[in-house]
């Protein structure tokens, strides 16, 4: 029998800190995908419908290639899908009820937590 020292967890903590670990850089990759304003509008948009690129770009206001970045982030990141129609793209949320959960949490933390992450230092509105 081997005695644990102090500064080793037991390899099943050791390998239960490593998932931990692993889900929460998944879960910040996730936030990282959902962080710009551009690509939260889109999403809160693609909710309401499928819609191309020249729809968003008139909604929203942006340059049609800024568009076509975020979409592409959010491809990537799995949160949205196209389909080809006709010389175009058609975008739409993968999974539209999961996302309308995640809005619907972030609406309820941030009417709990106020204006602290605006003011935050590291994330908020005037951090560097």
């Amino acid at each position: 029998m081997t005695m644990m020292t102090r500064d080793r967890p037991p390899a099943s903590a050791a390998a239960h800190d490593g998932l931990e670990a692993a889900a929460a850089r998944t879960a910040a990759c996730l936030f990282r995908g959902m962080s710009d304003p551009g690509r939260v509008r889109i999403l809160q948009h693609l909710l309401l419908g499928e819609h191309r690129v020249v729809e968003l770009t008139a909604h929203l206001g942006l340059a049609q290639s800024t568009v076509s970045k975020h979409l592409a982030c959010l491809r990537d990141c799995g949160l949205v899908t196209s389909r080809a129609v006709g010389r175009s793209s058609a975008y739409s949320v993968t999974h539209p009820e999961l996302v309308t959960r995640i809005f619907a949490a972030t609406e309820d933390l941030l009417a709990a937590t106020g204006d602290a992450v605006t003011l935050c230092r590291t994330s908020g509105l005037e951090a560097s």
